[in-house]
């Protein structure tokens, strides 16, 4: 927690008197459980046919459920900055993982800190920076650099242990119990109410070995336990364009995630199974959250929300990992549940992680700032709340997403609104856009940028409104080769040998010459 912490016991004092004397009810506790790479269409039909998430579903049953949430850059760190923000991505400047917020920068557990909350949080934050190795750096840095180089091992799944084997992720479930003993004994003896944050990895790949073939790779591993929950027979094998097909930026990314090789309908499936089944698991931690707010009695004062930083491609459009504007890897989950929550409702309402932070202001009753880019989700959560507009007017019927990492060679831009999905890159010109109808093309398989102009016209129009994207994209093509040329000059003579033993080593070690050349180029361009 930061310094400059609660308000004085007499400023306390002062504030909960205010709100007696005006007959507001307390202010409810909130909860927040933040997952990992998980893919938000699981939480509505049809997709959560597939795998079975008992807390995931209690929690629709007894709450909300936002059916178009999307996350504001499809990668953790920065994702992650936009929601501890409430700020886009080319605002906080969160350009890779691991350049996210100023650690100073007041968050919304701040405030609520300072407006009188008990504040806790456990787990994987990630906001500030990524712990992220120096290979995914250089990988960001020199994605602007004219070559291909693998920089994933080719992904796997592993089975461990046996149908007794619950705890697979240790360290998320080792963070989990610490946030259930701390409901449990500390939680339940608060006079003020507290907000909770549980960060998890899950449903993430692991990380494979740094050696032998598997270098690089990364795993979907669960056991037989969590494998059981999987209806295998309603996963559904995604189509895939052919590599000649593929739009550029997609097929760079394909390449560089090691996807560009055969693969089986078996080895899908099983990608898909073994990530389903992490899933599962990662609806067990929540529910572990659920339960003890419930047998402490604090479950009707507090509401629970329950989201992830982006999603997971799990082999769609020939990817897994995320860094892409597709479906599997831009849309999560988000579920509420509480008092005044409306039980058993679905929004469609598109909305995205810089509503977090508006929303816990307004359920902290917190006056809200104005310069924010997100928009509380409370007037969408209540019955009747078409009639309910905030301070600034209405919420915009359309959200962002940005890009400017590694495995994709281009700053991506995506706005989505209605049934489009439009997606541009860098200049807005030197790579062709994508528009997807997600009414009749759900997969994404058929851009129909061409056909309809005049769509484009009007939703880069409206885009540009919102973000001056190709000054952006040039800005982070400037940071790219200015934290480059500082880390080679960091390295002196050693520069070769340091770059030729990064995750891409495989295809640097064929030609090094070749891609030296490349990326002195790349340094001469202006």
């Amino acid at each position: 927690m930061r310094s400059g912490g609660p308000l004085g016991r007499a400023g306390l004092a002062l504030l909960l008197m205010a709100a007696a004397a005006s007959g507001e009810q307390p202010r409810p506790s909130v909860v927040l459980v933040a997952c990992d790479s998980m893919d938000g269409r699981l939480t509505f039909y049809p997709g959560n046919q597939t795998v079975d998430l008992p807390f995931i579903n209690f929690m629709k049953r007894h709450g909300t459920v936002f059916l178009n949430a999307y996350t504001n850059s499809p990668i953790c760190c920065p994702s992650r900055a936009a929601m501890w923000s409430g700020l886009f991505t080319h605002l906080t400047e969160s350009w890779n993982n691991f350049k996210g917020l100023d650690p100073n920068y007041t968050t919304w557990m701040d405030l609520m800190e300072k407006y009188g909350y008990h504040t806790q949080k456990y787990g994987k934050l990630d906001y500030t920076s990524g712990h992220h190795s120096v290979s995914n750096r250089v990988e960001a840095w020199t994605r602007d650099v004219d070559f291909l180089l693998r920089q994933e091992g080719r992904p796997m799944v592993k089975l461990t242990g046996d149908r007794k084997r619950v705890r697979v992720m240790e360290k998320d479930w080792q963070n989990t119990d610490k946030a259930v003993h701390w409901i449990k004994e500390e939680a339940i003896n608060l006079t003020q109410p507290f907000v909770l944050y549980l960060g998890l990895n899950l449903p993430h790949p692991y990380p494979s070995p740094y050696m032998g073939e598997n270098f690089g790779s990364s795993t979907f591993l669960t056991s037989p336990y969590w494998l059981e929950k999987v209806a295998y027979e309603a996963i559904k094998i995604p189509k895939w364009s052919s590599l000649s097909e593929m739009h550029p930026v997609d097929y760079y990314s394909s390449y560089t995630k090691n996807c560009t090789g055969e693969f089986t309908k078996q080895e899908v499936r099983n990608i898909r199974a073994f990530y389903y089944a992490m899933c599962a698991e990662t609806d067990a931690m929540l529910g572990e959250i659920i339960s003890a707010l419930r047998d402490t009695g604090l479950l009707k004062k507090t509401i629970v929300i329950f989201t992830a930083d982006h999603g997971e491609l799990a082999m769609e459009h020939r990817q897994f990992y995320k860094m892409s504007m597709y479906e599997g890897s831009s849309h999560v989950p988000l579920l509420v549940m509480g008092p005044g929550v409306e039980e058993q409702q679905q929004v469609p309402n598109v909305v995205s992680l810089v509503d977090i932070y508006p929303t816990m202001l307004d359920i902290a009753r917190i006056p809200v700032p104005q310069n924010l880019s997100g928009y509380s989700l409370i007037p969408l959560l209540r019955e009747k709340a078409e009639n309910e507009v905030s301070p600034r007017g209405p919420r915009p019927s359309w959200v962002l997403s940005e890009f400017h990492g590694c495995n994709v060679n281009s700053s991506t831009y995506m706005l989505r609104t209605g049934k489009w999905k439009y997606i541009t890159y860098s200049d807005g010109h030197s790579v062709l856009p994508q528009l997807f109808d997600l009414s009749a093309d759900p997969d994404e398989l058929t851009n129909v940028a061409i056909k309809f102009p005049v769509i484009v016209h009007s939703l880069d129009k409206k885009l540009r409104s919102v973000v001056n994207y190709p000054k952006v994209s040039s800005s982070v093509q400037e940071y790219n080769k200015r934290q480059f040329i500082s880390w080679k000059q960091s390295l002196g003579q050693n520069y070769s040998n340091v770059i030729a033993n990064l995750r891409w080593h495989q295809d640097w070690l064929k030609e090094p010459k070749k891609y030296e050349n490349a990326i002195d180029k790349w340094l001469r361009q202006k």
